[in-house]
């Protein structure tokens, strides 16, 4: 389904490098089992959800991280808190692909329900794979719409056959400015370039790994760096949707199955982040038709903006879920008593009615539905020995 001759050798590289689940003896080794329908897949989820105590729903919508690259921690970490997905930073990523195999292997305690593993994979300057020598935003702004779709069909793969399930790696931002905190990450620097090359790239991932969109509503409108502030804009609503609502109208419409949202201020909707804003998730789902499972940027970067009403990342995460996301994450400063932590707080918040029950049900339906998925496609499956490796 991808042109060029990296999306092929993207293909190939795939196929070699998988082994099959262990659920069906008359699969033969390194075939990938054909993804079930939507219909089936949500309706599954939907009863794994019900059949979950409120606990459970709650650890199912954390994606967390500890920094550390030993299989045994790692599962253990896994193991003992139960939660839904991982973040593998720098400090998860071993000097060679087979050692980051081991890596994602002992993540994945239950390879029929695996936990949603992601990592920031633009390649350029965010770029956790070293051996990711596929074209990035740095050189791909203003190219032809093959060339962004072949260098992320290629960049699909290795995430793939590291076995991650979920890129983080679409920057759907767009900004003309090279003072903007962005500007090297973006891939177009009008909004329909933005958005010709966003709909490429997801593209390019699409049936390999589960494309994100980010950051939500757009952080090409400032200068600023959300990673130590909440930056701000006046920019009326209008303007944004014909500006820097265009390249994310593009991926949501080339069916990118996340969307990660901002810790930006577009205060002429909401003073608030639009990570913790009911009316931009809003805004997501029924303006742009947005239907998969939203995510928050990490959340240890509104504790890092010092604003005192961001310190408590349990609150944050709270918060974060009643405006709508279906998953929170945390990073900065994550230790492995934060997703715990974490989970206590929702269950309390649900328990004393501050967090609709509906609502966690809601966002873990929509969690469990793309791990699911993943399962389905084969996209966590293990090595096996008979597998030939990639060269």
């Amino acid at each position: 389904m991808w042109p060029g001759a990296a999306a092929a050798l993207a293909v190939a590289a795939i196929t070699l490098a998988l082994g099959a689940p262990a659920a069906s003896a008359s699969r033969p080794a390194g075939a990938v089992a054909r993804p079930a329908t939507d219909a089936a897949v949500e309706e599954d989820a939907r009863e794994l959800v019900r059949a979950m105590s409120i606990r459970e729903q709650a650890a199912s919508v954390v994606m967390g991280h500890v920094p550390t690259t030993d299989p045994a921690a790692l599962q253990a970490y896994m193991q003992s808190t139960g939660i839904g997905g991982f973040l593998l930073m720098g400090a998860n990523i071993p000097g060679d692909e087979a050692s980051l195999r081991a890596v994602t292997a002992a993540l994945t305690v239950d390879p029929a329900l695996p936990p949603l593993l992601a990592v920031d994979q633009e390649g350029g300057d965010v770029s956790r794979l070293p051996w990711d020598d596929f074209p990035s935003a740095l050189t791909l702004k203003g190219a032809p719409p093959e060339a962004v779709e072949d260098a992320f069909a290629g960049r699909a793969a290795l995430v793939r056959r590291a076995g991650i399930g979920v890129n983080f790696g679409i920057v759907a931002d767009e900004t003309d400015d090279p003072r903007s905190f962005i500007y090297r990450r973006v891939l177009g620097t009008t909004p329909d370039a933005a958005a010709t090359s966003v709909a490429a790239a997801v593209r390019g991932e699409s049936d390999v790994v589960a494309s994100t969109l980010k950051h939500f509503p757009g952080h090409g409108v400032t200068e600023a760096d959300s990673h130590a502030t909440i930056p701000a804009t006046s920019l009326p609503f209008d303007q944004w949707r014909q500006t820097a609502a265009v390249p994310f109208a593009a991926g949501i419409a080339t069916d990118a199955p996340v969307l990660m949202f901002g810790h930006l201020a577009y205060t002429a909707v909401d003073p608030a982040p639009a990570s913790l804003s009911p009316e931009w998730h809003r805004i997501a789902r029924e303006d742009l038709g947005f239907t998969g499972v939203s995510v928050t940027d990490d959340l240890g970067m509104l504790q890092a903006s010092g604003d005192p009403q961001y310190a408590d990342p349990s609150v944050n995460a709270v918060a974060a879920l009643a405006a709508g996301n279906d998953l929170v994450l945390t990073v900065v400063s994550s230790t492995p008593e934060t997703a715990p932590r974490i989970v206590d707080a929702v269950v309390a918040a649900v328990e004393t009615g501050t967090l609709p029950a509906a609502r966690l049900e809601e966002a873990a339906t929509r969690v469990a539905a793309l791990r699911l998925h993943l399962a389905a496609q084969g996209q966590a499956l293990l090595p096996c020995p008979e597998c030939t490796p990639a060269g």
